[in-house]
């Protein structure tokens, strides 16, 4: 019964429909334009929260640029016109997929770079132990150590 209850109430969280900061008030009356907006909203950092779109936000500042993106619409720049003039206003932290430029190449090549140096790094261990083991025979046992396993193997033997 507890596991039906779990159940209907994350079905229930699943179907409620996403909650916008979008005011009534900002809404394009052409919905072309309207769908651009949004679509470019979705693409830019709130600076205030710092890791939602500004679509999503509530901070007056995201606010401001929802309404700059719409009035750059209004006024006829294309998508990229519209990024463009809000890159060169706040930088590249604006975006929230910053553009693969001179300045971001590390950012973006970080993260494969560690995840190869790291898969290179454990090869190499592997290939160390694997050689070092391997390749060195065990020594013989000794007459003394022979009789000592085998009383050992005896007493295993007599206590199973």
């Amino acid at each position: 019964m507890r596991r039906m209850m779990l159940a209907i109430v994350a079905l229930m969280l699943l179907a409620m429909p996403v909650a916008y900061a979008v005011q009534p008030d900002e809404i394009m009356s052409d919905p072309a334009k309207e769908v651009r907006a949004r679509d470019l909203s979705r693409e830019l950092r709130c600076m205030v929260c710092q890791n939602q779109s500004i679509d999503d936000s509530d901070a007056p500042l995201a606010r401001d640029l929802r309404l700059l993106v719409r009035e750059r619409i209004a006024a006829g720049d294309s998508n990229s016109q519209v990024l463009d003039f809000l890159v060169a206003r706040y930088g590249q932290f604006v975006l929230l997929k910053p553009r693969f430029e001179r300045q971001t190449v590390l950012l973006w090549l970080l993260a494969p770079l560690l995840l190869i140096g790291g898969g290179l790094a454990l090869w190499l261990q592997i290939r160390r132990r694997s050689r070092s083991g391997a390749d060195v025979p065990a020594p013989p046992l000794s007459p003394e150590e022979e009789t000592r396993l085998a009383a050992l193997m005896s007493d295993e033997a007599k206590s199973s």
